[in-house]
């Protein structure tokens, strides 16, 4: 049996302690250290003995994670944090600002080159799985067209998002997806939908003390990449009600490709996810991931990657004897 991989965490918010509770799951994994911006004492652990150091430290641990698993934000952390990360460690991340993905890969990957680290970015369920499914999709009917289509749920980066604006002293935000939107693509008729056609946005926000609501308002629904493209609505509520009504994070969606195989037969594939909580799952993809990156980095293959380079039996403990046998 392989050594154990030694697993990092940078940033111990929701998706931090959920990257925790999965590596309890997965037995050729174990947790090394926890990195924080917060004061170490501050930062409490749902496991015991592990710990837990300043981020601004974390050089020093280098040779002693085999894959760091970097937890923070998309808007403001991660663009900082992969690149300079990568210096160091393999690494995992969940950026998930799609039209930014490019620019954040190059970024990462001339990092990762020089230094000779495989670092896997943009993993979750999307960007992550529903990639993977878009890419099956067209790849074997390319006659047709896919359309994807997320929530009901609270979105982690959009929530982030929301809570970074001036004047929110606490916020999540939910996407729909719009009905009659869905039935026209299941029903097989390849409509053209523009992004404001497909979904809507709801954000619940807590405002500082003195804030000017309108301002705040419009700060948000014009938010270029995540509010400024959709009818998004905004409510502002006590921090009592967001506690009791929105403390739960569900999420989900499906990933749908309609279209015709060659005797202008119709096809439909679809692909969903029903998440209880949207941040336990994401981490759930993470560590998987992390296992490729170690493993990738065994073999040499250093630079950045995303989930379309990785195979997937690379994400399971499994051995590829095993999968044939018990999978294939």
């Amino acid at each position: 049996m392989s050594a154990t991989i030694r697993i990092g965490i940078a940033g111990y918010g929701n998706l931090g302690r959920g990257v925790e509770l999965a590596i309890g799951q997965n037995p050729d994994m174990e947790l090394v250290a926890v990195f924080s911006r917060r004061k170490p004492e501050s930062v409490q652990l749902q496991s015991a003995n592990i710990p837990i150091y300043a981020l601004d430290q974390i050089e020093q641990h280098k040779d002693d994670i085999d894959v760091l698993i970097l937890c923070g934000g998309s808007k403001d952390d991660l663009p900082e944090q992969g690149p300079h990360l990568a210096q160091w460690f393999n690494t995992i991340d969940s950026f998930d600002t799609h039209a930014a993905i490019p620019a954040y890969f190059a970024a990462v990957d001339a990092v990762a080159q020089k230094n000779q680290h495989t670092n896997i970015i943009a993993v979750g369920w999307d960007p992550g799985l529903f990639s993977i499914n878009r890419l099956m999709g067209e790849s074997v009917l390319p006659a047709g067209e896919t359309y994807t289509f997320w929530g009901k749920g609270l979105s982690q980066g959009h929530s982030d998002a929301v809570r970074r604006v001036e004047g929110v002293k606490a916020g999540v935000q939910y996407t729909l997806p719009i009905e009659e939107a869905v039935n026209r693509v299941r029903n097989g008729d390849l409509p053209t939908l523009s992004t404001r056609e497909k979904h809507r946005r709801e954000c619940f926000i807590v405002l500082e003390d003195g804030a000017d609501e309108a301002v705040v308002r419009d700060t948000i629904i014009t938010m270029p990449n995540y509010f400024a493209d959709y009818d998004t609505t905004v409510h502002v509520i006590s921090m009592d009600e967001l506690e009791r009504d929105h403390g739960a994070m569900p999420h989900g969606g499906f990933v749908i490709r309609s279209g015709t195989s060659g005797n202008g037969t119709k096809q439909t594939v679809e692909y969903s996810l029903a998440l209880g909580s949207n941040p336990e799952f994401t981490s759930s993809v993470l560590v998987a991931y992390a296992r490729a990156a170690h493993r990738l980095a065994q073999q040499g293959q250093f630079g950045a990657k995303t989930v379309f380079d990785v195979a997937p039996g690379l994400i399971s403990p499994k051995s590829a004897a095993d999968l044939r046998k018990e999978l294939l």
